[in-house]
């Protein structure tokens, strides 16, 4: 999978990218803003960087210039340059801080809002602890991929 860091202008497309399994850094889970920041980190962590921003692209090593307001035609400009939009079976980055997902054993305790494991499976994330499972949220974002083929 990919590895890219999008930056301020590119943030909707975080949970598309992480549930598709790339490991999707997002320039404001880092509070960074800066230009000279944001090449840094996408040079020295080998990212491709994602922007709307033609400057920053063309100082960038790795770039990918998008050029749509919306985050479906996004996804579709991400997809027409080769980017995977397949739905991973095993999510392994957390939609909300791309930290590290690990799966959660059947019998463990949960929190209330989230399912028993021991019915669904379920991941917790190693960093901020959130909790995740295939849900309406997953099927949102599967029937928002598939519709990148419509006009």
């Amino acid at each position: 999978m990919t590895r890219i860091l999008l930056d301020t202008m590119c943030g909707g497309l975080r949970p598309y990218l992480r549930m598709c399994g790339h490991d999707a850094a997002y320039s404001l889970d880092r509070d960074v803003e800066a230009d000279d920041e944001l090449l840094r980190i996408a040079r020295e962590e080998d990212r491709l960087l994602v922007t709307r921003d033609e400057g920053l692209a063309a100082r960038a090593e790795r770039a990918l210039l998008l050029h749509s307001l919306d985050v479906r035609d996004q996804l579709r400009e991400l997809r027409d340059a080769g980017v995977d939009l397949t739905l991973v079976d095993e999510p392994t980055y957390c939609g909300r801080c791309n930290g590290p997902l690990e799966r959660v054993d059947g019998g463990r305790e949960t929190p209330e809002y989230a399912p028993d494991p021991s019915a669904k499976r379920i991941w917790r994330c190693a960093d901020c602890g959130q909790y995740f499972w295939k849900g309406s949220h997953w099927d949102g974002v599967a029937e928002a991929l598939a519709s990148l083929e419509e006009p």
